[in-house]
Parts: C-alpha cells; sequence; structure tokens
C-alpha cells in the first residue's frame, strides 16, 4: 500500500490510470466545467470558486480569483480502466465467462440469470451479440450519502 497519496498517484498515473481534476461549488450546486469553465464565482449561489485568504492587505476582487479550489472532483476516466481489462487474455476470459463459460441451469446463481438482465438482452440484441460489452451496477451497501447519522 502506499505511504501518501502522492505515492498513490504516481503508482496509478505510470499504470495509465489517470483521473481528471474538476473545480466544484463548495455549496456542490455546479461543477466548474463545460460553460462554467473559466467563472470564478458561482452562478447560483455566488460563492468564490477558490478559497478565501484572510489578510487585510487583499481586496476581495483579487482573492476571489486566485489560489487554490475551495471543493474538487476527482473524476475516474472509466474507458482506459475497461481497456486495461481487456488487454490481459486471462482477464477477457473472465469478462466474457458470462457469454462463453457459464453453466445455464436455470438456477439464479448469477446476475446474466436475473430477470434484469434477461430484459437488457431483450430490449438491445445489438448488445447482448457481443459477449465483451460490460453491464455496470451500482451497488449503494453501507454508503450513507446525508452524513454518518442521518437517515
Amino acid at each position: 500500500m502506499p505511504k501518501s497519496y502522492y505515492q498513490a498517484k504516481e503508482i496509478l498515473c505510470s499504470m495509465g490510470m489517470e483521473y481528471k481534476k474538476i473545480h466544484a461549488c463548495p455549496n456542490d450546486c455546479i461543477l466548474y466545467k463545460h460553460e462554467f469553465e473559466e467563472m470564478h464565482k458561482c452562478p447560483r449561489c455566488g460563492v468564490s470558486r477558490y478559497k478565501v485568504k484572510d489578510c487585510d492587505e487583499c481586496s476581495s476582487d483579487d482573492n476571489s480569483k486566485k489560489g487554490p479550489p475551495t471543493k474538487v472532483v476527482r473524476y475516474l476516466l472509466i474507458v482506459p480502466r475497461f481497456k486495461r481489462l481487456f488487454a490481459n487474455g486471462d482477464d477477457t476470459k473472465d469478462l466474457t465467462w458470462h457469454a462463453n463459460g457459464r453453466n445455464c441451469d436455470g438456477m439464479l446463481c448469477y446476475p446474466a440469470d436475473s430477470s434484469q438482465w434477461k430484459k437488457i438482452d431483450h430490449l438491445y440484441p445489438d448488445f447482448r451479440k457481443e459477449a465483451r460489452n460490460i453491464r455496470l451496477g451500482l451497488s449503494t451497501d453501507g454508503m450513507n450519502p446525508f452524513g454518518s447519522l442521518r437517515t
């Protein structure tokens, strides 16, 4: 395990697993990308994009357009990760097992046996034809998006 954030970043970047930094509003109103990329204040709440310095000599205009951002979102690029999965032959076998090596005995043993998977196959037959297509699932087991003690 890396001992610092910097070491972890070096390991990921050397493996071709970069991420993009996107500045965000401190109140979670917007992400500063596309049409908001050049803005220095949030158009919804008016809060500065950058951390405010506490000094008497600094004017508020200079203060709001310089310095580190108050909040940064790190966006993990998913396509390079998928490419890395299929770069190894053993991993490719595992990723296509649901189409090529699975025992279809009528029992629900794998997500490919579920009614949702079959519905996607029925609705999108071209997607079903290619065994290398990846279906993503979202799991929120143990995640509380509203804080540690809120319901």
